[in-house]
């Protein structure tokens, strides 16, 4: 949050004494702060056409990157265009909603979830860049792939946090839509996966192969619109691409997986990313102290669009 007090001669413009204070401000983002209630004239929300005058004190819930605030020379992170959302957070961990088509991470100029948690860890003022932990990823999802990411925040709940994923202790439930109706309706897949890390590509075999590893994955239909499925999958193993290489191997590729998928059926559709979302995370009973807030407790985002154009029938 940034307080200023007005210290001009003569009433003034709300919108045009912030953009004098600001120059990087425009009236686009001057209004959809408004509209997000980001903008206080003296402890209450006021149109922009309010006249400001000396000692109106005005407070805004604004970034310090919006603001112009931040050197261009800091940190890359500072630029990114929107802090992460989160869908739960406490002083060890948090659980972060990527959208689809954000990458996980990258090189640090790059836009992406691990930057934007940054950058909301940066304006609540728990987190400078070269001081103390930085926060690491828990686990990965797919730039395609949409929904919850577990992030830590301290290297003891890294710790605790990765182990409770390699033992498999955490359900992980996703939501996708296939190009094609699994038979039968519901069930566990195995097999093995081999990944060609070259290419970028993961291929399912059924039997046991020296350079493949064991995947299980669960999957139940929730309903059928025309030639396609919305699926409700639990990931048992954490293999790379493994939902949508062990459901193309069934002849049930995710729709809009231009990897693995049906290319024809995805430009018909128009779908621009896989519809696919990691739409649950259920944690055990925990006994760790930094762990109880999420001890026993489930989180979820809220349905992709995708799903109720299935459920209602529209897309088919």
């Amino acid at each position: 949050m940034t307080q200023l007090t007005v210290n001009s001669l003569l009433p003034i413009r709300l919108d045009k004494y912030l953009m004098e204070q600001y120059p990087v401000l425009s009236m686009g983002r001057l209004n959809k702060a408004l509209r997000e209630n980001k903008i206080k004239l003296n402890g209450k929300k006021q149109p922009l056409s309010t006249r400001v005058q000396a000692g109106d004190v005005i407070r805004l819930f604004i970034p310090d990157a919006q603001l112009g605030l931040v050197d261009p020379e800091g940190p890359a992170f500072l630029r990114c265009p929107f802090p992460a959302k989160v869908v739960y957070e406490d002083e060890f961990l948090l659980i972060a909603n990527k959208p689809a088509g954000l990458p996980v991470d990258g090189d640090e100029e790059d836009d992406s979830l691990i930057a934007r948690v940054m950058l909301h860890l940066y304006n609540q003022k728990e987190y400078q860049p070269g001081k103390g932990f930085a926060p690491q990823l828990c686990h990965r999802l797919d730039t395609g792939t949409s929904g919850l990411v577990l992030v830590a925040k301290t290297a003891r709940a890294l710790d605790l946090l990765t182990q409770l994923i390699r033992d498999r202790s955490l359900k992980k439930e996703y939501l996708c839509v296939t190009f094609g109706r699994p038979r039968p309706e519901k069930a566990t897949l195995t097999g093995y996966l081999a990944k060609d890390a070259k290419q970028g590509h993961v291929q399912v075999f059924d039997s046991a192969r020296p350079d493949a590893k064991p995947i299980e994955t669960r999957y139940e239909t929730q309903a059928v619109s025309g030639r396609l499925a919305l699926l409700q999958v639990e990931l048992i193993t954490g293999r790379t691409h493994q939902i949508r290489a062990h459901l193309a191997s069934i002849g049930c590729p995710i729709l809009g997986d231009s990897k693995y998928g049906n290319n024809a059926a995805n430009r018909e559709l128009k779908l621009k990313y896989q519809a696919l979302c990691a739409w649950r995370l259920t944690f055990p009973t925990l006994s760790q102290p930094e762990l109880a807030g999420v001890s026993d407790k489930s989180f979820r985002v809220e349905q992709p669009w995708y799903c109720a154009q299935v459920l209602e029938g529209k897309l088919k």
